[in-house]
């Protein structure tokens, strides 16, 4: 039987995720971090006792894919338009911090990895506006657009969130880490090594069973024969399905956290993740069922799972959670640490 590669092991593309649908962003597609790798070059200010990941104060490069400018965007700008896209307005505030740090943390990262290694199709910028590669971002006036008669009040609730936390990022071994979030886990957030296929010490299976509870949790997705069979066979050339529609899938291996690592599409074996993309499942922890007339997709939670789930980041927050207590049992064993910003 053929085998499909885990698309993660190519790791060609930057971290991209799935927010908890804010504004007018919907679920995008996902792909292992490009920078799963140490980075190389790390610049520190201070003492070898004391040091502190020293930043530059410069904007952000942002790459715009419509006009192909280079655009120049201030480190507070683009974190506030990165909560507007990526988080709820209506969240906690403490959730609307934790969602900043990890957002500047992103940037942080990604332009440290483009001063290692360029990406030649970036022209020179940190990142560009292509939310199917990178972190969202809206302007002040897409944010406006989107937030209507309510912008006034989200805008300075989330720049308020923002301004708090600005000087903070999350680091690991003196980097900045690589910060997944998706929008609810199926009840635990999922190791990185089971969704990209390779381990990252802080990207580890955490207890998010805040996210039972998170709307629209559990969603079933139906299809008639024809509807499945069309689906299957563009996303699988070659692939041979019986008559039997209740055995074209079946799951044979499932992570502790729920998300089906390898199933049976016909005569072919894919990944979980590789499904959920043919399929536009919401997650990849998924049952499935069918008889005669068609069949379904049962799934839990919405996005890859790895890291901070945004709807788990509210729960808490409104248990009394602060940012960095949501930080710290997203992203175990890291540092929050306060940078030193330098020209």
């Amino acid at each position: 039987m053929k085998k499909y590669a885990t698309a993660a092991l190519l790791l060609i593309v930057s971290i991209v995720t799935i927010p908890a649908v804010p504004a007018c962003i919907s679920g995008r597609p996902e792909a292992a971090p490009r920078d799963m790798v140490q980075l190389k070059e790390y610049i520190f200010s201070g003492d070898a006792g004391n040091r502190e990941p020293a930043f530059s104060s410069e904007p952000y490069m942002v790459l715009d894919t419509v006009s192909g400018e280079v655009i120049e965007v201030p480190i507070r700008d683009y974190v506030i338009g990165a909560v507007c896209a990526e988080m709820p307005a209506n969240f906690g505030e403490e959730a609307l911090k934790a969602q900043a740090v990890a957002a500047h943390t992103y940037a942080e990262r990604r332009r440290l990895s483009e001063r290692c290694s360029p990406t030649a199709e970036l022209r020179g910028a940190d990142f560009s506006n292509d939310t199917s590669i990178y972190q969202g971002y809206f302007t002040k006036e897409r944010a406006q657009e989107c937030f209507g008669e309510k912008f006034g009040e989200n805008y300075e609730k989330i720049s308020a969130a923002v301004d708090e936390v600005l000087p903070y990022i999350i680091t690991y071994d003196e980097a900045p880490i690589i910060a997944a979030f998706h929008s609810m886990s199926p009840g635990f957030t999922e190791s990185a090594e089971n969704v990209w296929g390779a381990p990252v010490n802080y990207l580890v299976e955490v207890d998010s069973r805040y996210d039972l509870t998170a709307p629209h949790f559990r969603e079933k997705k139906e299809y008639s024969v024809e509807e499945l069979r069309t689906a299957l066979e563009s996303a699988f050339p070659g692939i041979i399905l019986s008559d039997n529609i209740k055995k074209w899938i079946e799951v044979l291996n499932v992570s502790d956290s729920g998300t089906v690592l390898t199933a049976s599409v016909g005569d072919m074996t894919v990944t979980g993740g590789e499904l959920r993309d043919a399929l536009g499942l919401r997650s990849a922890s998924f049952e499935y069922s069918a008889d005669s007339s068609g069949a379904a997709l049962t799934t839990k939670g919405f996005g890859h799972g790895v890291g901070m789930s945004q709807y788990g980041a509210n729960a808490m927050a409104s248990e009394g959670k602060n940012w960095r207590e949501i930080l710290e049992h997203y992203y175990p064993g890291c540092t929050i640490s306060k940078i030193t910003v330098t020209k």
